[in-house]
């Protein structure tokens, strides 16, 4: 039971349900889902299950393609957050063994000068108001 919440709570669910629902569907259709049209049925049946199955073959390559997407993106994200987490990224052309590590952000040329920051003024400050022992349309206690 533990696992099952694992898996419905994992954020790919979602998106790898929707894809692999396509792929089923169009593996049945593939392999003679649609043997209904075949037996007698009557035209109201055929009808409806001619729309439905329309629908569906013309939804599901939309669903598809941004179910995987969605897939692809958030598997880019966590790859890139990882990366930034450690810091750190692996030189694919080290050789086996081997791990060239260099910074994850890209080290800066040291051929390059660096730029100087840009200097903005402050804002000037907010006058104070003055305060006076008597203020308008008020009494003054004797």
């Amino acid at each position: 039971m533990e696992t099952l919440k694992k898996i419905v709570s994992n954020q790919y669910f979602p998106a790898a349900a929707v894809l692999t629902a396509v792929v089923l569907f169009w593996a049945v259709g593939l392999l003679g889902g649609l043997s209904l049209l075949h037996n007698n049925q009557p035209p109201l049946t055929t009808l409806t299950w001619m729309l439905f199955v329309y629908t569906v073959a013309v939804l599901s390559p939309l669903a598809g393609i941004l179910a995987a997407t969605d897939l692809l993106r958030r598997w880019r994200r966590n790859r890139a957050a990882a990366t930034a987490y450690t810091g750190y990224s692996v030189d694919p052309q080290a050789g086996e063994g081997q791990v060239a590590v260099e910074p994850a952000g890209g080290a800066q040329s040291m051929d390059a000068p660096e730029e100087p920051a840009v200097q903005h003024p402050a804002p000037p400050a907010p006058k104070a108001a003055k305060k006076t022992s008597k203020q308008a349309g008020r009494k003054q206690a004797a």
